[in-house]
């Protein structure tokens, strides 16, 4: 299983970056294969790949502004393969986000 992923918040900062983290750290815990990019105040950060989104089985959209590059992830919405949340909702509850991203999968 493999879920790649973008954490954007409004100013860019704390929430971008925590979002980004849950994520990855639920994964782990869970032996999923992970990696969450993150525009925020310092630009794009661990820029997700064309070859890396192709090959994810589900995306996790933690973003509470437009981003950057959405369009990469347009074949994966046909498939009803990504999840978008608030990332203050990712923060709160990992769990239930990785819970329903991987749901998408079946």
């Amino acid at each position: 299983m493999k879920i790649v992923g973008v954490a954007a918040c409004i100013t860019g900062v704390a929430h971008t970056y925590m979002a980004q983290e849950a994520i990855e750290q639920e994964c782990k815990k869970r032996g999923i294969d992970c990696k969450v990019e993150t525009q925020g105040g310092m630009g794009i950060e661990n820029e997700l790949e064309e070859e890396e989104v192709n090959a994810a089985d589900a995306v996790i959209l933690a973003v509470a502004i437009g981003i950057e590059g959405e369009d990469r992830f347009e074949e994966k919405e046909e498939e009803g393969r990504v999840l978008t949340m608030n990332p203050s909702e990712v923060i709160r509850n990992p769990e239930a986000a990785v819970d329903r991203v991987l749901a998408l999968v079946g």
